[in-house]
C-alpha cells in the first residue's frame, strides 16, 4: 500500500523560524511500515505547506497525521480536504493530542484515531484493511462515531527496544533545514519516554501511566552511529534522570569514538544531586541543557509540585556555567502575576547572571493536572491558543498590562553584555536574523490580547 505520512504546518510559522525539529515520530511510523513492505511517502508542511499537490502526485491509499494540541483544527482542515480529493483514503490521527483528548477528532472525515505509541497499531491497522477486517480486534485506537467515539482495548505502552531505529532518508530533502538556536544541522534522537516527576502543568508523566521507559544504552549508540549531523537534541521528556543509565551511555559513546554536540532536558535537582554526570558529558560533547526553572517562588513551586527550590535553582546555575555548558533556562510566568511579581522575577532572573533565559506563559495542557482541575477557568478552548504564549487563564493585571510585563522580561532579564557572547554563537548573518526574529515577537505580544 502507499503511505503519505504528513507533519503539519505550524500554527504560528514564526515558531519556525526559531526551531524546528524533525518529525521523529513519523520516521519512527515509516520505518515500521518499511518492513512490512509499504511504499512510504513522508511530508513535512512545515518546509512544503502544499499538501495536496504531494497527495495527488503519490496518490496514497492511506494518510497519517500527527500533531500537538495547537495543530487539532488544521488536521481536522487537512483531513476535510483530502477527503475532499478522495473520499475513499483512509486518514488516521495520532501523536500527544490524539492521546491525551482524543475525542477532539471526533470527525466523519477522520477514519480512526491512534492513542499512544503508533509503530505497531498503524502497521496492524493496514493489514486490518488489507484482509477487509474491522479495526474492532485492534488495541490502543478510536474509532469516529456520529453519537460518540468508539474506543478499543487500551494498548499498554511499547517497549523502546522493540521499535525500529527511525527511518531519517525518509526527510533526506528537509535534513538540513532542521535545527535548534545555534545547532544546525540538528538530528533528534529519543533515548526515554516518560518522567519521574510529577508536575502539575506537564502530561507527560501521564501518558506512560507514571512509568519512566528506557532503551538501552547499547541501542542508542547504535542510532547515533548511523545519525550523520554534527548536532543531536535527546528529545526525552527528561534525559538525565536514570543516573547509571546515562553514565553508562557517555562511556559508551566515547568507547565508540562518536563526536558531536548535545543539547537535552535535564533537572534542576538532577544537576545538583550528580554534578559528575554533567561533567563526564561535558566532556564527550553536551554542549546545552534545557532546565525547567519555572518560578521564582518555593510556595509556587510546591504548589505546581515541580520538586524543587530556589535554592537548588542557584546551584545548578552554577554547577552548569563551572562546566561550560550553557543552561537554557525557562521561566514560566503565572496570569496570576501581579505588577509586583514580574518585578521580583525580573530581579530574580537577572540575580541568576544566566546567558540565555526565555519565558512562557503557564498553559492549562489537555491531559494534565492543571486542566483538569481548572477548566471551568478557561478563557478560551481554541487549539491555536494552546501555544505557552496565550494566557488560557484570567489574568490578575488588565491582559495588555500582562503583555506589556511579559514583553519587559524578554527585553531586560538577560542584559546585552551578557547575551553577546551567546549571540555570537550563531555567527554574524545568524545573529542579525535572530535580532529580526526577536523584533517580530516582541510586535506579537502587544497584539496578542486580540487574539480572544
Amino acid at each position: 500500500m502507499k503511505i503519505l505520512l504528513i507533519q503539519p504546518p505550524s500554527c504560528d510559522p514564526l515558531t519556525d523560524e526559531i526551531f524546528l525539529f524533525e518529525p521523529l515520530a513519523l520516521e519512527y511510523l515509516g520505518a515500521g511500515l518499511k518492513k512490512d513492505g509499504h511504499d512510504v511517502q513522508l511530508l513535512d508542511a512545515r518546509i512544503e505547506p502544499d499538501y495536496e499537490s504531494t497527495y495527488r502526485r503519490f496518490q496514497p491509499d492511506v494518510v497519517g497525521l500527527t500533531g500537538f494540541t495547537s495543530h487539532v483544527n488544521i488536521i481536522k482542515k487537512m483531513a476535510e480536504r483530502l477527503k475532499a480529493i478522495s473520499p475513499e483514503v483512509l486518514i488516521v490521527v495520532g501523536g500527544h493530542h490524539a492521546t491525551v483528548r482524543p475525542k477532539d477528532f471526533n470527525d466523519a472525515r477522520i477514519d480512526a484515531v491512534v492513542i499512544g505509541e503508533g509503530v505497531f497499531t498503524l502497521r496492524e491497522i493496514l493489514r486490518a484493511v488489507e484482509t477487509g477486517s474491522s479495526f474492532s480486534h485492534i488495541d490502543g485506537i478510536a474509532i469516529p462515531h456520529m453519537d460518540s467515539m468508539i474506543f478499543s482495548k487500551p494498548r499498554p505502552y511499547t517497549d523502546l527496544n522493540a521499535l525500529p531505529f527511525p527511518d531519517r532518508s525518509l526527510t533526506a530533502n528537509y535534513r538540513k533545514q532542521y535545527f535548534s538556536e545555534w545547532f544546525t544541522p540538528l538530528a533528534s534522537v529519543r533515548t526515554s519516554l516518560g518522567c519521574t516527576a510529577r508536575c502539575t502543568f506537564c502530561a507527560l508523566w501521564k501518558i506512560t501511566e507514571g512509568k519512566y521507559l528506557r532503551r538501552a544504552p547499547e541501542q542508542v549508540v547504535e542510532e547515533l552511529l548511523t545519525v550523520a549531523e554534527p548536532n543531536v537534541f535527546f528529545c526525552d521528556d527528561e534525559s538525565m534522570c536514570d543516573v547509571k543509565r546515562m553514565d553508562k551511555l557517555a562511556n559508551l559513546i566515547a568507547s565508540a569514538g562518536i563526536h558531536k554536540k548535545y543539547f537535552l532536558y535535564g533537572r534542576v535537582d538532577t544537576i545538583v544531586n550528580h554534578p559528575e554526570l554533567f561533567a563526564k558529558w561535558s566532556k564527550i560533547g553536551l554542549a546545552q541543557v534545557f532546565v525547567g526553572m519555572e518560578d521564582f517562588s518555593d510556595i509556587r513551586l510546591k504548589a505546581m509540585k515541580k520538586g524543587i527550590s530556589t535554592e537548588q535553582q542557584a546551584a545548578a546555575v552554577k554547577i552548569l556555567d563551572s562546566l561550560g555548558i550553557m543552561m537554557y533556562a525557562s521561566y514560566m510566568v503565572d496570569p496570576a502575576y501581579t505588577k509586583e511579581d514580574f518585578s521580583t522575577l525580573l530581579a530574580y532572573v537577572r540575580k541568576m547572571k544566566h546567558k540565555y533565559a526565555t519565558f512562557t506563559v503557564m498553559t492549562p495542557l489537555p491531559g494534565t493536572e492543571l486542566h483538569d482541575t481548572r477548566e471551568d477557568e478557561l478563557l478560551s478552548r481554541k487549539p491555536e491558543l494552546y501555544d505557552m504564549l496565550h494566557t488560557l487563564f484570567p489574568t490578575t493585571l488588565p491582559i495588555q498590562d500582562f503583555y506589556k510585563e511579559f514583553a519587559n522580561l524578554w527585553i531586560k532579564a538577560v542584559p546585552f553584555y551578557r547575551m553577546v557572547p551567546t549571540l555570537f554563537r550563531f555567527g554574524l548573518h545568524g545573529m542579525l536574523i535572530r535580532m529580526k526574529i526577536f523584533s517580530r515577537v516582541l510586535e506579537k505580544f502587544k497584539t496578542m490580547h486580540l487574539d480572544y
